[in-house]
């Protein structure tokens, strides 16, 4: 073992790098070589460490189990052009874990510690990091209640841990979705803006029905007569009408991407007029039979950016152009080209491990 500042550090006595097809990354499938671990007891954080990725043992009554008290966040780590690694907006993904950690009940950490399990694990996992094209390193921190007790209550004890493995791209091809006008993702007052557990699972059912249909994905709404749209699938979603990006405002029932703010701010510097507002289906269904929808795209870790090349609403299918150097294609290539080092990181976006 060796002690990086006040991290325990244990590393694998055999890496499973060797086994690892990086020409064929399954997402979600391929695990790197070790974890991130930490204990809340008595009121607070404690033994932060690393140690080979593997199972962890628990009794069946502990109370994530019963009652869905787990959150969790989804980041990257990129292969930099100079053979560095960069990991995307720590502080950002920071900010939004203690947010969904607040909303379930459930103890902050603090930024040093995220930071200093982060930082550590990738620069010990670092030849994980992929480096072709639209490939990355996922890290999954996500915390649990650990308590052992079937009674319902908030728990007092939870575990810490973050793993990361390589994939590359999420969708490989144009979206087909339909807007969801029976289910809904979230409602106000709601968990809709934390990544909690209960989210994806409670989106699983509408989402099946709308693939036995021939969908990719659905469009959730708001459950109003007008469908105001909020999500796509699991992505925050994007419409260029007329020429301006449009996006719905967050609020307590949509996700604040990490992805969205980043495309946002760089669409900014493009110089694309945005707007972040209300916008229904029925709008959509109007622009796209005055021809004024050039484009809709879904935004998120995972897939950065997925395109949408048609939306069903109410039963009738329309098209919607993918062009080839849109707005959503000239925005992922600078974002791209910042997280890799081709492009200046003048938003201090990237925290850079050097190798």
């Amino acid at each position: 073992m060796i002690t990086t500042e006040s991290m325990l550090i244990k590393k694998t006595s055999k890496s499973r790098l060797s086994e690892v097809d990086f020409h064929d990354l399954e997402f979600g499938k391929i695990i790197s070589d070790h974890m991130v671990i930490s204990d809340y007891k008595n009121d607070d954080w404690s033994n932060l460490h690393i140690e080979p990725f593997g199972d962890i043992s628990f009794t069946p009554t502990i109370l994530a189990l019963h009652y869905g008290q787990m959150v969790f966040e989804g980041m990257k780590a990129f292969r930099m052009t100079d053979g560095n690694v960069s990991i995307f907006r720590i502080e950002k993904h920071y900010e939004r874990f203690m947010r969904s950690l607040d909303r379930m009940c459930m103890p902050a950490m603090s930024l040093r510690m995220f930071e200093e399990g982060l930082i550590n694990l990738i620069k010990l996992d670092a030849p994980w990091v992929p480096s072709s094209e639209g490939s990355a390193l996922y890290i999954r921190p996500f915390v649990f209640a650990s308590e052992e007790r079937f009674g319902v209550k908030i728990s007092s004890e939870y575990k810490y841990i973050v793993f990361s493995g390589p994939v590359g791209p999420y969708y490989n091809k144009p979206l087909r979705v339909k807007v969801e006008d029976h289910y809904i993702r979230a409602t106000h007052g709601g968990t809709g803006f934390a990544k909690c557990a209960g989210n994806y699972g409670g989106s699983f059912y509408p989402t099946h029905l709308a693939k036995m249909q021939g969908f990719d994905q659905v469009l959730w709404t708001d459950g109003s007569p007008d469908l105001n749209i909020e999500e796509s699938g699991t992505m925050n979603v994007m419409f260029v009408i007329d020429g301006v990006l449009v996006t719905p405002p967050l609020s307590d029932s949509i996700l604040d991407g990490v992805t969205r703010d980043s495309f946002l701010t760089l669409a900014h510097e493009l110089g694309i007029h945005t707007q972040q507002r209300t916008v229904s289906a029925l709008e959509l269904e109007a622009a796209l039979q005055k021809n004024i929808l050039n484009e809709a795209f879904g935004t998120g870790t995972a897939a950065v950016a997925g395109p949408i090349q048609s939306i069903d609403i109410k039963g009738k299918d329309y098209s919607v152009p993918v062009p080839e150097n849109g707005v959503m294609v000239k925005i992922k290539n600078l974002l791209t080209d910042i997280r890799t080092g081709k492009a200046p990181d003048k938003y201090h976006w990237n925290t850079v491990i050097k190798l």
